[in-house]
């Protein structure tokens, strides 16, 4: 059987990172990305031979499908789906907005139902089982100030990941989740630049105080977080379904 993973948000941090971590573990890569610039970008790094680009925004169903039967249309199998894709907005509650709630819980909510839901599809046209591993967060694990909706929405990916688990064990999938912790990427300089910002402070310092809570003392890097999901990706992981593996270097302990 051929090795073939889809990743979404594979175009930049945490998801490209997860993308080159199981291209080198012999992984052909579906890169499923918003953004073409960056997805191609992706590509081109990574090999023209064993890289693939789809363009989908996952939020839609009939968008996240078609861009899997693409996927598959191009390497003939697939055996892992990593819904990593996401946005995290800092969301004081009387800040929130109908939009910002609604738009958050379908592109992070959404795209790992139907991300769920194709792989699902696919992994029975196929007569084989397969590996399903979400995005959820340190986030989704403990409730962290100014992340109402960021947070409901990865406390809701760790409820579908258990549920899944269960729902598709006979179907030979299993399905689990992974929580970054404060990971090195431009969306986390964002939210670093955002907290700053209303303390009147610089982005380092807005970094900073997520820093100070992590065990070990250093923020993460994306490879940190790939290195799990690798792990969630290959056979030693066969015998784990319905769990989150927290990668945050000790901010949780469970």
């Amino acid at each position: 059987m051929t090795k073939v993973a889809i990743v979404t948000g594979a175009g930049q941090g945490i998801g490209f990172a997860i993308a080159k971590r199981l291209h080198a573990d012999g992984f052909k890569i579906g890169i499923l990305d918003y953004n073409e610039e960056s997805a191609n970008a992706a590509v081109e790094q990574l090999s023209a031979e064993n890289a693939f680009a789809v363009i989908a925004d996952v939020s839609k169903q009939d968008q996240v499908f078609a861009a899997f039967d693409q996927v598959v249309g191009h390497f003939g199998d697939l055996t892992v789906v990593v819904n990593n894709a996401g946005v995290a907005p800092t969301t004081p509650l009387e800040t929130i907005t109908p939009e910002q709630f609604e738009q958050t819980f379908a592109i992070n909510v959404g795209s790992v139902i139907w991300g769920s839901q194709a792989a699902q599809r696919i992994f029975e046209r196929l007569g084989h089982g397969g590996k399903i591993i979400n995005a959820t967060s340190q986030a989704g694990v403990v409730g962290n100030p100014n992340l109402t909706i960021y947070g409901g929405t990865k406390f809701a990916v760790r409820g579908i990941t258990q549920t899944l688990a269960r729902d598709l064990a006979d179907d030979g999938i299993t399905v689990n989740a992974y929580a970054p912790g404060i990971v090195k990427t431009p969306m986390m300089y964002d939210i670093a630049h955002e907290v700053g910002k209303n303390a009147g402070k610089d982005d380092e310092w807005g970094m900073q105080t997520f820093a100070k809570d992590i065990t070990l003392k250093r923020l993460s890097e994306p490879e940190d977080v790939a290195n799990a999901v690798a792990f969630l990706a290959g056979p030693d992981s066969d015998y784990i379904t319905g769990q989150t593996i927290v990668v945050d270097g000790g901010m949780q302990f469970h």
